[in-house]
């Protein structure tokens, strides 16, 4: 059962005893949409919630008041904020630095924050980085340091809210509509550029990345663990 959650949502809609239960944060779009079709079957039931669903991550007592809401849930995995302003240190304008960090960094956190106490026996948090938190390019420091906050963060939350497991999925480049503003022209060459220079030969597709989220979710002795799938970019 896949449920678009607002804080309008009723939980009497879903008998919460038996089902898996999941919260996807930021699953109406790109990696976070094709995951909770995945995550979707007869024995779960998958909440997906982003700004489209009335609820903005960023907004701290929002996300409060959207947990609250759902209530008990097993996994909760958070996918938004895939924008960050692309430029060098002296000419990004700070304000859109600090609106990627409040969505992607900030609200992870608040989710991980309000959602930690819902999670039942068993379960998890999964994050999202990128593989440039590791590997330096020129231009990109908003989203290289968004991500390695994210990376350092849930390492902390590993033992802090243990026994909850926390991780997180590292992609490097992959085919969504992320890049859907890019002409054909310059998105084809993106990717080509990025085969060529890849160890896999191609350019990652949202299965190769919703299946180490399934990893995670799944795999109940890890924990604290950074998952990268990025055909091997951060070999150099």
């Amino acid at each position: 059962m896949l449920i678009l959650t607002s804080l309008s949502w009723d939980g009497r809609e879903v008998m919460q005893t038996k089902q898996t239960i999941y919260v996807v944060v930021g699953g109406t779009s790109g990696i976070g949409a094709h995951l909770a079709k995945q995550l979707e079957r007869e024995e779960s039931v998958v909440h997906v919630v982003s700004r489209r669903t009335g609820v903005d991550i960023g907004d701290e007592q929002a996300i409060r008041r959207y947990f609250d809401t759902v209530g008990a849930f097993d996994h909760l995995i958070v996918t938004a904020g895939s924008y960050a302003p692309f430029g060098k240190v002296v000419d990004v304008d700070i304000a859109q630095a600090k609106g990627a960090f409040d969505t992607k960094f900030w609200g992870a956190i608040h989710a991980a924050k309000h959602g930690a106490q819902y999670i039942r026996e068993g379960g998890s948090i999964t994050l999202t980085s990128g593989m440039l938190a590791r590997k330096t390019v020129v231009s990109t420091y908003v989203k290289a340091a968004i991500n390695a906050a994210m990376e350092a963060t849930a390492k902390v939350l590993a033992k802090e809210l243990a026994p909850i497991r926390v991780n997180v999925v590292s992609p490097g480049l992959i085919q969504t509509d992320a890049y859907k503003n890019m002409s054909e022209a310059d998105r084809t060459a993106m990717y080509e550029r990025t085969r060529h220079h890849l160890p896999v030969g191609k350019v990652g597709e949202t299965t190769d990345v919703t299946q180490a989220y399934q990893l995670a979710i799944q795999n109940a002795y890890m924990t604290g663990a950074v998952i990268d799938v990025d055909g091997g970019a951060l070999l150099g």
